[in-house]
């Protein structure tokens, strides 16, 4: 009965409560940016640690031997972070899940250690304690937001600026060799290009380019260089999302 008792306990519904929010604003910061990993994970993610956390403190039978020590029925022994602690390796799995490589570049690191931080504040939840939960978020979306804004404004050579872009051309055969030439002559971080005939018209050939870009507005950029190309009837430029 005392088991039962818990779910109806008014303080763990705040903490849960609490942990859900939390995991809200997180997910909120990396669903604006359309990250993989948005709202639902980082709520999951917290709320899962939060859970954990009150089932490792609240959820196993104890006792009080001789010297008022609570100790555990099955065990003898009272380890409060037995579970608790698991979260903190267990949300690796998770984190490793978001992380992608392309060649030498690595996506989704960030995307990881926020998963990892909302671990955490939903473990602190668990243990009640609010304000460092609360802190450790606003902290953890300053981050987020404003190093993003100060490498975009700031450090704009930086290699954390560059955009990994996607563009496919689609030109006459007869200018082909000049504009696979062009590209290859002027595309300093030129990372993979490829071409062949388009098979619903013979007398055209389809480019595609993968790229780094550093700089600002990289596609409307990259348009103006290449719509004044002769021979060329159309062109997509899409960014690869970390």
């Amino acid at each position: 009965m005392e088991s039962i008792g818990y779910i109806f306990d008014i303080n763990l519904v705040i903490r849960v409560l609490s942990a859900l929010l939390l995991g809200f604003a997180i997910g909120l910061e990396r669903e604006m940016t359309n990250k993989y990993a948005g709202l639902r994970t980082n709520i999951l993610v917290c709320l899962g640690a939060c859970i954990f956390t009150i089932i490792s403190i609240y959820g196993f039978p104890t006792f009080a031997d001789g010297d008022n020590v609570i100790v555990s029925q099955a065990t003898g022994v009272r380890d409060t972070a037995r579970i608790a602690a698991q979260v903190v390796t267990g949300i690796g799995f998770i984190g490793g899940g978001t992380v992608l490589r392309h060649g030498a570049t690595v996506f989704g690191l960030t995307t990881a250690a926020t998963l990892w931080v909302s671990a955490a504040v939903g473990m602190a939840c668990g243990a009640g304690m609010y304000g460092l939960a609360l802190v450790a978020t606003i902290l953890s979306i300053m981050v987020l937001v404003s190093v993003r804004v100060f490498e975009k404004n700031v450090l704009i050579s930086s290699t954390k600026n560059t955009k990994r872009l996607k563009m496919s051309i689609s030109c006459t055969n007869e200018h082909s060799n000049a504009i696979y030439d062009y590209i290859i002559e002027n595309c300093k971080h030129l990372r993979e290009i490829s071409r062949k005939l388009n098979k619903q018209d013979d007398n055209m050939t389809k480019i595609n380019v993968i790229l780094d870009f550093v700089g600002r507005n990289p596609i409307q950029n990259l348009y103006k260089d290449y719509q004044k190309l002769e021979g060329i009837e159309s062109i997509s430029i899409q960014e690869v999302v970390d």
